[in-house]
């Protein structure tokens, strides 16, 4: 394998100029550069991306630390950073807090001089805590998180009106007993789509304390709830659950109680992860477009990056789209005309 000192040698040059050359930089003619070039083909010189960072001081990785690698949600996240990433010769260096205060200090501390900069989405964190944590040398956006003071820019859902929507679209279907179930007490997302419920049930329904489900965004979750709906023969006509897993569980659980979807029962999700569409039937959910909260971040990180300067004040909120599907639309019944 050819090394830097072979392309100087082939090229006539310095290695300190070869390596000025592969790397861009100033100081060095354009006959040099493309005699440089030259060698490096010849050769098939593949420069070490260890070194070139230290040359550089940059590594064209971008570091993604998220609650959770696993599942849809954050799946289609991932795919949205990728599909902007790769577009911008970047990589990516991905970080799991698992929903931990003292893993999600590690993950960002594990960051520090491996990438250009950060994406983070810290959904339980205060923001004084996050901003002890995070490195302000490092250009970073938030997914999903209101920066609040901490001036960074951000990319988040307005999960509060989505939830409002859908919760005023069930009842105008004709539901009357709106369950909700939940997602995790100390969730942002969860807070703001039990907010948005709340508060549609107090206004369209005349329901001040409407029924509510504990969950964790788990398919599992949704299981119990269904459980919990059965054996507690609680009045219930439609089901809001806060994301589309906990609806996918719920819908399984009622099946096998011998509930049907949407006959006893219409059901409802949020986030409209692929899955959603290919249920029979299929999810009624608020549509997010989750890979465009990924791409959108990375767009804005990139900007940064280029020497932009952006802040809180720069921050995009995407706003869900009611999807309806055959979870909450029942058939009306066929009448025949008599002869």
């Amino acid at each position: 394998m050819a090394t830097l000192r072979d392309v100087a040698r082939e090229a006539g040059v310095s290695v300190a100029t070869a390596s000025r050359a592969i790397n861009g930089l100033g100081n060095v003619t354009a006959p040099t550069k493309a005699a440089v070039m030259a060698a490096v083909k010849k050769l098939n010189f593949v420069p070490h991306s260890g070194a070139r960072s230290l040359t550089r001081r940059k590594t064209d990785t971008v570091g993604v630390i998220l609650p959770d690698l696993f599942g849809e949600f954050f799946s289609e996240i991932i795919r949205g950073i990728d599909l902007v990433a790769h577009e911008s010769g970047m990589h990516l260096l991905l970080g799991n807090m698992h929903g931990s205060t003292h893993e999600t200090a590690a993950a960002i501390a594990a960051m520090r001089g491996r990438v250009d900069g950060l994406l983070v989405m810290p959904p339980d964190l205060k923001p004084e805590l996050l901003s002890d944590y995070l490195d302000p040398t490092l250009p970073t956006v938030l997914l999903n998180y209101d920066a609040g003071s901490l001036d960074l820019p951000f990319v988040a859902v307005d999960n509060y009106r989505g939830a409002y929507a859908m919760t005023e679209a069930l009842l105008a279907r004709g539901a009357r007993h709106v369950v909700h179930i939940a997602g995790p007490k100390h969730n942002r997302d969860a807070r703001d789509r039990q907010r948005g419920f709340v508060d549609a049930m107090a206004k369209f329904a005349g329901v001040r304390n409407p029924a509510i489900l504990p969950g964790d965004f788990s398919e599992e979750s949704g299981l119990k709830a269904a459980g919990l709906l059965v054996q507690g023969q609680l009045p219930v006509d439609a089901v809001f659950a806060a994301n589309d897993q906990m609806a996918v569980g719920l819908i399984a659980g009622l099946a096998d109680s011998g509930k049907s979807v949407p006959g006893d029962v219409m059901v409802a999700g949020f986030d409209d992860i692929p899955l959603a569409r290919h249920l029979n039937p299929s999810l009624t959910t608020m549509q997010v477009h989750i890979d465009r909260l990924g791409s959108t971040a990375m767009m804005m990180l990139l900007r940064i990056l280029r020497g932009e300067t952006l802040g809180s004040a720069s921050a995009t909120i995407l706003t869900p789209a009611l999807i309806a599907r055959g979870t909450t639309v029942v058939a009306a019944q066929a009448t025949t005309a008599q002869p």
